[in-house]
């Protein structure tokens, strides 16, 4: 009789798996502390002297009048840079589903469950405190992120002895975030739907899908069309990010042979991740961080806003509570269970580092309040603080067990197993 097989949460990986997600968290990391300085440059200097300066320089305007994409830079690089980032996730995502871990329902199912607890619960914290108020209701969104790129970054000073499944579980939880996030972005922040260049759009889509299911890799041929599917999602109405995740979803991941390379996939991903994660990311950060605070009263005053402290208690509480309970309740009504090397606490530490929300969190604030709205502003702020505050606590719980995490490091970087034989499957960064 064969005895029902239990499912072990933050159990290691697959060795391919293991190495790809240890690379990815490599350019993930830099490209968080990149972020990380150019939204503190921004901060700075829309509250510095020369903050005029910088609004003019967000605000100016460039692009073709007549397709509708005379644009400002801050909204080239929300809707345009952006687009590259969602890209990314695109491919990500589809990777994951298809070639990665997550392929096996058993493994995906305690990840995906944790986002979606990550997402639900902030929403409802937010929506619980703005009750009484319409006008903010609209933001019930912007603390259901996580930014991977800033929680990585973060993770890089304070956890470098993290084992590497609970990096994986990281990142697949912000993976899954992210389209939940696309999923929101086109279905509740869309005002007003043109059909026609909806409809339209799916030309070049179409004709991109069938160019790059044929391995076809010439980027004169490629980068028109995604243009102009970008472009027409555009003027649809809905968020053009949403065009960089379908086109992410129309690459093929697998091979054709075994001997043919990389996989179209992976080509794409190596090629476009450090623009992302380099340019993109950083670029959106600077102008969406850029807010004028006001000193320090303004900063009280803008604490005391129902839209912060909705944010700030999703961000903080919200999603501690969310990912947390999730996990917790798939370990107690399936046969999962925790690695026996781990606790709970490890649970709530990476839970926290969950409520690190930024790229998109920014981005859905300035789609439910409108670029330069008080109550953007205000979000903008909450953003900034409660993802501060997730960093905080985050780097408390996670250091206090640095000692048990150091000793699981040093297991799954052993060189040879206790035959002698080497344990390349246990080393994420072995060639």
């Amino acid at each position: 009789m064969n005895r029902p097989t239990t499912t072990r949460i933050f159990t290691r990986g697959s060795w391919p798996e293991a190495k790809r997600i240890a690379d990815v968290l490599r350019l993930e990391t830099v490209g968080g502390v990149i972020m990380l300085v150019a939204a503190l440059l921004g901060l700075v200097w829309a509250n510095s002297p020369w903050a005029p300066a910088y609004e003019a320089l967000r605000d100016f305007e460039f692009g073709p009048e007549s397709l509708h994409l005379r644009l400002s830079v801050g909204q080239w690089a929300s809707d345009g840079l952006l687009a590259i980032f969602f890209f990314i996730a695109g491919l990500e995502l589809k990777r994951e589903f298809v070639a990665g871990d997550l392929r096996d329902p058993r493994r995906a199912a305690v990840p995906v469950a944790a986002a979606i607890g990550g997402v639900v619960v902030p929403a409802l914290v937010y929506a619980l405190i703005n009750l009484g108020s319409p006008e903010a209701a609209a933001g019930w969104a912007i603390p259901t992120a996580t930014d991977i790129a800033f929680a990585l970054a973060v993770l890089a000073v304070i956890g470098r002895n993290l084992p590497a499944a609970l990096r994986t579980f990281l990142l697949t939880l912000a993976v899954v975030d992210d389209l939940i996030a696309i999923v929101i972005i086109a279905l509740f922040y869309t005002e007003q739907l043109s059909v026609v260049p909806l409809l339209l759009m799916l030309v070049p889509l179409a004709l991109f899908t069938v160019l790059v299911q044929r391995r076809v890799r010439s980027w004169w041929l490629l980068l028109p069309l995604a243009a102009a599917a970008w472009a027409l999602m555009h003027a649809s109405g809905v968020h053009a990010t949403v065009a960089g995740v379908l086109l992410g979803f129309a690459v093929p991941v697998i091979r054709r042979s075994a001997g043919e390379g990389p996989g179209l996939a992976e080509h794409f991903e190596h090629r476009w991740r450090p623009l992302s994660t380099g340019v993109a990311v950083p670029v959106f950060a600077f102008f969406a961080a850029g807010v004028a605070i006001g000193g320090f009263d303004g900063f009280v005053a803008s604490l005391g806003d129902s839209v912060t402290t909705g944010i700030v208690a999703g961000l903080v509480v919200g999603k501690v509570v969310g990912i947390t309970a999730s996990t917790w309740l798939m370990a107690r009504f399936t046969k999962a269970t925790l690695d026996s090397d781990l606790a709970w606490v490890d649970v709530v530490g990476l839970a926290v580092l969950g409520g690190i929300g930024f790229t998109v969190s920014l981005l859905v604030g300035e789609l439910a309040f409108g670029e330069g709205s008080t109550q953007y502003d205000d979000a903008k702020v909450a953003v900034l603080v409660g993802s501060l505050l997730a960093a905080v606590i985050a780097t408390v719980i996670l250091r206090a067990r640095n000692r048990v995490y150091r000793r699981i490091h040093e297991e799954e970087t052993r060189d040879v197993d206790q035959d002698g034989i080497p344990d390349v499957h246990q080393r994420p960064d072995a060639h």
